[in-house]
């Protein structure tokens, strides 16, 4: 269907759009295009550039092969091309990682795709939110959260795993991430009102990173509409806390929403519900994608090297050892986690969660002698570096050891970003991810029904099946 509807889109507007994809820059740049070296590359298709290549490559599991083929046929950590409607310079490589990241504010700005506008209409105001998100995830409140995510666990592990003989790891941890962030963003518990949000959430995120074809039964239709009904249910959970707060009940001081509604800008001014919804929409999106394919991965190799999970259930049981029975994690407990977190690291380089992000350029500047236009976007990514085997030695093959000691070298292994725009909400990510892994390795092995699973990229690398497991209780 969706193919379908993508050949009439073309057919519509190809015409119209011949003359401006030939003459792309002609309009924007100061000088004749050909006094201006621009980095090498294509655009590809009119208006879809080359979106419909890089999504292949995605569903085949190998999005990183967009990047190494054509920094090898252009002997360049930068090139250009044309995704999600809009005109590119992909940055490859820790040189180029290290200067987007140094230049945050400065040459490039944290920007979205135009086309996820229609479902984030506030997707580059994103100040005010990461402001909010350092405030709720300092040291204290993260110290305090490992006790709540550790109830979380257990209470899902009890409800949704035990006395079952095969699960779908991605479905239920999915689940639990969403139960984790609806409790420490909205203070909410009810897992009736949970699911009700649930549901049209994954229908949103589907849709984000989708080619911006409005039309029905497409992708990105879908997800405005799975948005809006999101932002409807978000704008009732806030109208109702603005009124426990106006009336001096019971607030959560330190959740996300609570945050929102108490704390006003630099210039003292308080945000509106609607831009409360969407920020709320970011940061739920952020938490969920990254620690669901992050836990569901680590699952899967875990799975598959079985001498490297008996280390990882070493080290949690020496842990345990040390604990009265009935006592929550704490945080002492996950910095003892060493053996597990350079196995989680290893999983982030092999499968990033965030495939890359992207950056408006704000003024012209140059680059490894390229011209970059004012206006463009830049995208970042890990698959520059992750798998080059210049950075990481047999670089397919799963090996926790890499972090042992000093670790890679800098600006290589970016799976949470770097410089002033790092994920805010690493430190929570890790705290999610470590405190299900010791709970679900406490109590399981587990082996996968599929053993050829493919692995998909749509926009997060996912199993393709979910990673269905026969379950076996310790």
């Amino acid at each position: 269907m969706e193919l379908f509807l993508l050949f009439l889109f073309f057919l519509l507007m190809v015409f119209f759009c011949f003359f401006l994809y030939s003459f792309p820059l002609s309009f924007k740049l100061k000088e004749p295009i050909s006094k201006l070296q621009l980095p090498p590359g294509k655009t590809g298709w009119p208006i879809v550039g080359e979106t419909l290549e890089f999504a292949a490559m995605g569903r085949n599991g190998t999005p990183e092969k967009f990047f190494k083929d054509r920094m090898s046929k252009y002997s360049q950590e930068v090139f250009k091309t044309s995704l999600l409607c809009e005109q590119i310079a992909v940055f490859c490589g820790p040189a180029a990682n290290k200067f987007v990241f140094s230049n945050e504010n400065k040459l490039v700005a944290l920007s979205w795709p135009s086309s996820a506008k229609k479902i984030f209409p506030s997707s580059n105001s994103s100040t005010k939110l990461r402001a909010v998100a350092l405030t709720l995830l300092k040291p204290d409140n993260l110290h305090k959260y490992v006790a709540i995510v550790d109830s979380i666990a257990k209470s899902h592990l009890e409800t949704q795993w035990n006395f079952q003989k095969e699960v779908n790891v991605l479905s239920l941890v999915r689940q639990f991430d969403f139960t984790a962030a609806c409790r420490l963003f909205l203070s909410i518990n009810d897992p009736h009102q949970i699911e009700d949000c649930a549901k049209p959430f994954e229908v949103m995120a589907a849709g984000i990173f989708t080619l911006p074809i409005n039309l029905p039964g497409s992708s990105y239709n879908r997800g405005i509409k799975a948005a809006n009904s999101v932002r409807q249910k978000l704008l009732g959970i806030i109208k109702q806390r603005k009124g426990e707060v106006m009336d001096k009940q019971l607030v959560h001081d330190e959740d996300l929403l609570s945050l929102f509604l108490t704390k006003p800008d630099e210039n003292g001014k308080f945000m509106s519900e609607p831009e409360i919804a969407d920020h709320l929409l970011a940061a739920l999106l952020a938490s969920q994608d990254s620690t669901t394919a992050s836990i569901t991965f680590t699952m899967k190799y875990l799975a598959e090297f079985p001498d490297i999970y008996d280390e990882v259930l070493k080290e949690q049981r020496s842990i345990a050892q040390e604990k009265i029975p009935g006592e929550p994690l704490n945080w002492k407990d996950l910095q003892k986690m060493r053996y597990a977190w350079n196995v989680v690291s290893e999983v982030l380089r092999l499968v990033p969660p965030v495939q890359g992000n992207f950056r408006e350029v704000l003024t012209d500047f140059t680059y490894s002698t390229f011209f970059i236009p004012k206006g463009w976007k830049i995208y970042w990514t890990p698959n520059s570096t992750h798998k080059n085997p210049q950075y990481f030695s047999d670089p397919e093959k799963f090996d926790p050891s890499r972090f042992e000691g000093s670790g890679p070298m800098p600006h290589t292994f970016v799976p949470f970003g770097g410089g002033s725009r790092i994920c805010p909400g690493k430190d929570f990510a890790r705290v999610v991810i470590l405190v299900f892994m010791y709970n679900v390795i406490g109590k399981f092995r587990w082996e996968k029904l599929l053993p050829d699973e493919k692995t998909v990229v749509l926009p997060i690398p996912l199993p393709a099946k979910g990673l269905p497991v026969v379950l076996h209780p310790h």
